[in-house]
């Protein structure tokens, strides 16, 4: 096909191409390519004015000059929408970052999907995980958006393994990795663990790396979004869609927004952050046919949870997942704040009275226990009563008892991994609480699955 010139470049600047169009046959979201030096730089339609239009630029700008000619491609930004996604890496572009190779090419435009009202599914059932501390403190319904939240050093990775392979073996599901601003080394990092632990092939991954400018890290989310969508539409599966991290890409919109002009909010955020926010989670949704449920990590300025961003993103999510290194310095893995993890899933009609009165009560002890520890380190642990003294040795045979080998650690704890049915936790934990398993060593329940009587379950 002949290639269109329909204008050329007026002004450069790193992140905004201005072109006057000869040609008025350009919209939003198209792509627009020059030529400079035997290299084809290309560039995404933001914000036309008449014959003037701005443009994101994909690539470097360098040695870009005004006067260049400006081609518009035949399609906009795609990425490969088939069974060849698995197991492959890709830039926000939906070009190949590994040495893979791609046989049949079939691709779909990134902004093509949009559910319907009708097509979404409220009633998508629960997302059993496995996990103990997650499937107790923060069972998900298929469709949630999780916000995951921790810093470096907590377990973050090794739990997002955990889920991929859990849910694979569970549900036959693939699961999809985005990470918007992530370092290449995490990035690579992150390759090599999951290509160790036998998971690479399970799932999508597209990186958006820091070192790249604005676009690919806005980019990125919307490309794993593409796969994702593949396989809940196409392949009919329950698939996990982690982002890593999400608040990076409201950063990315807001340069962007930035370097058009357009006047910011508090904190320099833009005033189109709550529309930009819900361009990608109302993409986040169940099915008749299946369902994405997303894993979010948050990364929180200066630790300040009321940021407009974090506020904005929060909103949407149906719960968290907090990692705290408290826990983690005690050795209790999965390292996970039971005060902070939430999900709208605790509720009586939802989880059931059982459940939920099982989730009340050790949340009461967990409390009691935070208040005996500080008396204690006082007085001593004899002056506590009879009843506080259950609620201490018991509180700390459910903080083991939250503990679980993992799949994906087998290799370096010498323990087998054990998915952990949501009957036999509660099962558990009744009879923790009851006082069935006063007089058991606390260390008997550290890192097993389920508990049968006064052993461990082999």
């Amino acid at each position: 096909m002949a290639e269109v010139c329909v204008g050329k470049i007026i002004s450069v600047s790193e992140l905004n191409i201005t072109v006057l169009l000869t040609e008025n046959k350009v919209k939003i979201r198209d792509i627009l390519y020059v030529y400079n030096k035997g290299q084809k730089i290309e560039f995404e339609v933001a914000e036309e004015d008449g014959e003037v239009i701005s443009a994101i630029p994909f690539q470097s700008v360098i040695g870009l000059k005004k006067g260049l000619d400006v081609f518009k491609a035949e399609k906009g930004l795609e990425i490969q929408y088939n069974d060849e996604i698995l197991g492959k890496v890709f830039d926000s572009y939906g070009s190949l970052l590994d040495e893979n190779t791609i046989e049949e090419e079939k691709k779909r435009n990134v902004y093509a999907r949009n559910l319907s009202l009708e097509e979404i599914n409220l009633n998508g059932g629960i997302l059993w995980t496995g996990i103990k501390v997650l499937d107790f403190f923060a069972p998900m319904q298929k469709g949630f958006k999780m916000g995951l939240l921790g810093g470096a050093g907590v377990g973050k990775t090794v739990l997002i393994k955990e889920l991929i392979h859990n849910v694979y073996t569970g549900l036959n599901s693939n699961s999809v990795f985005v990470g918007v601003g992530e370092r290449s080394r995490e990035g690579k990092e992150l390759y090599d663990e999951m290509s160790e632990a036998g998971l690479l092939d399970k799932m999508a991954v597209v990186f958006g790396q820091m070192g790249e400018n604005s676009a690919a890290r806005s980019k990125a989310i919307f490309s794993g979004l593409t796969l994702a969508e593949y396989l809940r539409d196409e392949k009919n599966q329950d698939v996990l869609l982690f982002i890593d991290n999400i608040y990076r890409y409201v950063q990315a919109m807001s340069e962007i927004n930035a370097e058009l002009s357009r006047i910011p909010i508090e904190n320099g955020y833009p005033a189109n952050i709550a529309s930009a926010v819900s361009d990608v989670e109302e993409r986040i949704n169940s099915t008749e046919k299946g369902s994405i449920t997303s894993f979010q990590a948050i990364y929180i300025p200066a630790d300040d949870t009321t940021d407009q961003a974090v506020q904005t993103i929060t909103t949407h999510l149906d719960g968290q997942i907090v990692l705290d290194r408290k826990v983690a310095e005690k050795g209790l893995y999965p390292a996970v704040d039971v005060f902070n993890t939430t999900s709208k899933l605790i509720d009586i009609e939802k989880i059931g009275e059982r459940h939920y009165y099982l989730v009340e009560e050790v949340l009461r002890y967990y409390s009691r226990y935070r208040e005996l520890e500080e008396i204690i380190a006082v007085l001593g642990i004899e002056e506590l009563s009879a009843a506080d003294t259950n609620v201490f040795y018991r509180t700390r045979m459910l903080r083991n008892y939250f503990t679980q080998p993992m799949f994906v650690a087998e290799n370096y704890t010498g323990i087998k991994g054990e998915f952990v049915a949501i009957d036999d936790i509660l099962d558990d934990v009744e009879d923790i609480l009851s006082g069935k398993c006063d007089g058991v060593d606390e260390s008997n329940f550290l890192f097993i699955g389920k508990y049968h009587g006064n052993k461990k379950d082999k």
